[in-house]
């Protein structure tokens, strides 16, 4: 099956992509808009907790180098605005004294103990800031400062103190600092405040805090934040190339994820298409305790419950389509039933009519004619009892109306019973009858149906002998069945009559028919009732003449 743009696993892929990208470029903004504020604002606190470890250290140091405790009482020196004056030959007391200034500090940075400078030194390196301790101000006329301590990365150099001296001199003595561009307060306390700067000699921005000690020394810690600009370029940098791995690692792993969750989608989809053409043997094989799984089990469940379904339906439909043929049937049946009545019953009623009319008329007046009138009107009155009674009990065998009685009899003497009824019939149409079978031949049949068809078939032979004059009743055994059969000489039945003889009111040789009153009704008798007991029945032309048949069953497990 093609993948279009609109499949799971393209949708997946793309999802995933999305995802990785929108991650990558969210992280960009991020760290653009406000990681450099955000580290500067660490900075900041972190520079606060640094001063109370440096005042830690150092207040420690000195109170072992002194031992005197009295030195923590002192009073805290204000940060003072002193203006910056020139001596005689201007130059600044910082200027001529330098290099003894330097000798001082470093016998005075000497005081310090090996661990405090150690630990110092720690600090420093671990924060990446210079810190600057200053013991006392130059204000004598000079714009300076005299540096106490200095600890920082690489170590202290003249040029170094220079640098802090002028950094230093912006705080003490403003204007002074010319280099320093857009210092802004960020945070102020009872000991110490923060600032951040633009130095434009270093090109680059500083964070600074200046706090007084306890014992009045004043400190400057500075930390450079500028770094934090090219490590977000880099961290960036960085991101994008995590982002590339990622979707070429994503592709790959997506390549198979996706195959795994939309193989056994697609082979659903195919069950389901073949379930939509009624084939119901598709089953989904694989076996997960996942959600496709589940699904997979209520598609099984559903082919098996629609094939279920499908097949009742079917059921039903088929005794909806008998249903409806056997009431178009019985429509059929019934409007042939109207027509052949009413065509049936036609000349009968007129003749009795015309005859009736004469009577009234006195169009003979003597008794023989009279006599003769009367006679016609009471046999076609018995010929349209007898059509009738015949119709009704057709239409109750062929509506379902009559039950079948079973029950075991004799059949040899059923024929024998109703051939002595013949016999007077036979006399006047000189006629032969035959019938040798002695035995009784036990049947199991409605015995009052059966002797009906056997009625018929006797009397229709009387009415068609013809040639020798024979009529032959034969029982011939079959394999749990016997068959009836009725044979009178005579002219045979042309073939093409053969299948409709079964017909209501269906006549071989009308003016025959009518000359001994029959009604064509006889043969349809025998079919109904021989479909009511579910057994075969027909006719067969012989040399001489023609036979009809039917059978029964001849023992108790036939009926099974």
């Amino acid at each position: 099956m093609k993948h279009g743009k609109h499949s799971v696993r393209v949708k997946m892929f793309v999802l995933c992509f999305a995802s990785i990208f929108g991650t990558v470029a969210l992280c960009i903004l991020l760290n653009n808009t406000f990681l450099v504020r955000y580290y500067e604002r660490s900075k900041q606190k972190t520079l606060g907790k640094a001063f109370e470890q440096v005042k830690e250290i150092l207040m420690n140091d000195k109170r072992k180098q002194t031992g005197d405790a009295s030195s923590e009482n002192q009073e805290k020196q204000e940060i003072p605005t002193m203006k910056p004056e020139e001596s005689a030959d201007g130059k600044t007391e910082a200027e001529e004294n330098g290099p003894e200034e330097s000798s001082e500090e470093s016998e005075q940075e000497k005081e310090l103990s090996e661990e405090t400078r150690l630990s110092m030194d720690i600090l420093c390196s671990r924060l990446n800031t210079t810190v600057v301790v200053v013991k006392s101000l130059l204000s004598e006329g000079t714009p300076g400062v005299k540096v106490h301590y200095f600890f920082g990365p690489g170590g202290k150099n003249d040029k170094d103190v220079n640098v802090i001296r002028d950094m230093l001199g912006d705080y003490f003595f403003p204007g002074y600092g010319q280099e320093l561009k857009n210092k802004r307060l960020e945070t102020e306390t009872e000991d110490y405040r923060i600032y951040s700067l633009y130095d434009q000699r270093m090109k680059s921005k500083f964070i600074e805090l200046i706090g007084v000690m306890e014992d009045g020394d004043i400190v400057l810690m500075r930390t450079n934040v500028e770094s934090m600009q090219e490590s977000m370029a880099v961290a960036n940098k960085f991101l994008v190339y995590v982002g590339i791995l990622s979707a070429l690692l994503a592709s790959w792993i997506m390549y198979f994820v996706s195959k795994r969750f939309t193989g056994p989608i697609l082979e659903l989809s195919d069950i389901a298409k073949q379930m939509a053409e009624l084939n119901f043997d598709v089953r989904y094989e694989r076996h997960s305790q996942d959600e496709i799984g589940e699904l997979g089990n209520s598609i099984n469940v559903l082919s098996g419950t629609l094939e279920h379904t499908i097949s009742e339906l079917k059921s039903a439909n088929n005794e909806l389509q008998k249903d409806i043929e056997k009431k178009n049937r019985v429509e059929e049946m019934r409007t042939d039933f109207l027509s052949n009545v009413t065509h049936e019953l036609k000349t009968p009623i007129a003749l009795i009519q015309g005859y009736a009319e004469g009577l009234k008329d006195n169009i003979n007046e003597s008794a023989e004619d009279r006599e003769f009138y009367c006679d016609v009107i009471m046999d076609e009155a018995t010929k349209m009892n007898g059509m009738v009674k015949k119709l009704l009990t057709l239409n109750h065998l062929e509506f379902g109306a009559t039950q079948v009685e079973m029950d075991r009899f004799d059949l040899t003497e059923l024929v024998r019973s109703v051939l002595a009824t013949t016999e007077i019939l036979a006399k006047q149409k000189e006629v032969t009858v035959y019938f040798e079978q002695k035995e009784p031949v036990y049947v199991w049949a409605d015995e009052y149906m059966v002797e009906e068809v056997l009625t018929n078939y006797i009397s229709n032979a009387f009415h068609h002998v013809d040639g020798a004059r024979i009529i032959e009743v034969k029982l011939i055994p079959m394999e749990n069945r016997v068959r009836v059969a009725v044979f009178n000489t005579g002219e045979t039945i042309p073939e093409e009559d053969c299948e409709k003889l079964w017909t209501k009111f269906y006549k071989v040789d009308k003016a025959r028919t009518r000359e001994y009153g029959g009604t064509g009704i006889g043969l349809s008798i025998v079919k109904a009732i021989m479909e009511a007991h579910h057994q075969g029945y027909g006719m067969k032309n012989h040399a001489n003449g023609v036979e009809f048949w039917f059978e029964l069953d001849s023992t108790v497990q036939n009926m099974k």
